[in-house]
């Protein structure tokens, strides 16, 4: 499912094709560090999406971040993000930011409403334009259930 992220997203991320004609992407850390989770979503027992999480805040030093989400087009528009989202940010209580590219408007009216609906509209949103990752930041705190 990276692939179809990464292809996805081809338009606005600037990465090409390697020599094996895959985009690639190393999912090591996330099998081998306690501070990175990963998340699949199946619906009727099919791969539908995933979320990837790290400890690799951008706005402050301590938080969970949001490294990739995807939903496969098929499940979009069907609450499959939207559950996914919610089970993801459950499962992980503390500071949390979540980060979109600032061309994909898409993705921050998805997170700009799953955010405000989890945290009652308590969020501060911060764009950033300098330094290695650049774009719109969702900041909030997720309290345990």
């Amino acid at each position: 499912m990276l692939e179809l992220y990464q292809h996805d997203l081809s338009d606005i991320w600037d990465q090409d094709l390697d020599v094996h004609g895959e985009y690639g992407y190393s999912l090591d850390r996330f099998w081998s560090n306690k501070d990175c989770h990963a998340y699949v979503a199946t619906v009727a027992d099919r791969y539908a999406g995933f979320a990837l999480v790290d400890r690799a805040a951008k706005v402050g030093s301590d938080a969970h971040w949001m490294d990739q989400f995807f939903v496969v087009r098929k499940y979009r528009g069907a609450g499959v993000g939207r559950h996914l989202a919610l089970r993801v940010l459950g499962s992980l209580p503390g500071p949390w930011e979540v980060g979109q590219m600032a061309e994909n408007h898409v993705a921050q009216a998805f997170w700009r409403s799953v955010v405000a609906g989890c945290t009652s509209g308590e969020f501060e949103e911060r764009k950033l334009s300098t330094g290695r990752w650049q774009g719109v930041v969702q900041c909030f705190r997720i309290h345990p259930a």
